[in-house]
């Protein structure tokens, strides 16, 4: 399914803001609604092991998320589209779909975003923040350490003007364990 006009939009909630990994036309705020982050996926690969596992985001189903929506030209789509394949759906944890967003303009286009799949093994449901916290500390994976993964999607969320309390929470846990060792 394409986007509007000549191009394919995604929805990026997590570390696709700020490390998207391809080219785009233009990027601006969107607004999903039905879905919301959740820092409620057991990552073997990227941010964590089989033997100490990270946690890394996704869109669980209810409320809504406000992220970044990248606007793809029609020529890279296929490229884009099998890279984010390939980085997204390595254990199949994601459901990708086309979702409408709302951009920050004003206009509603269909956006290609991960939803969890809740009935897959790493799906870890709600975690208590003291159990995300021991989770995260801990885990480093292939693309790096757990914490920096969070607090870097903390900051940039922030600098966007994007307020997720349970987010903020736990960034705000993991600074203070930093500053008390």
């Amino acid at each position: 399914m394409q986007g509007e006009g000549d191009s394919f939009w995604v929805f990026g909630y997590g570390s696709l803001i700020w490390n998207p990994g391809f080219s785009f036309v233009s990027a601006q705020l969107g607004l999903l609604r039905g879905a919301h982050r959740s820092l409620s996926i057991v990552s073997h690969h990227y941010r964590g092991t089989l033997e100490q596992p990270g946690l890394v985001f996704g869109l669980a189903r209810g409320g809504c998320c406000r992220g970044m929506v990248f606007e793809i030209e029609t020529a890279r789509w296929p490229d884009v589209a099998a890279y984010l394949y390939a980085r997204e759906m390595v254990t199949s944890v994601y459901r990708d779909v086309r979702r409408p967003v709302q951009l920050a303009d004003g206009r509603r286009v269909e956006a290609l975003t991960y939803l969890i799949d809740e009935k897959h093994e790493q799906f870890a449901g709600v975690l208590s923040l003291e159990d995300q916290v021991a989770m995260v500390r801990k885990a480093v994976g292939s693309a790096g350490s757990n914490v920096d993964y969070v607090l870097n999607t903390a900051r940039h969320l922030e600098q966007l003007g994007i307020r997720d309390r349970a987010l903020l929470a736990l960034a705000r846990a993991l600074e203070a364990e930093d500053q008390a060792a």
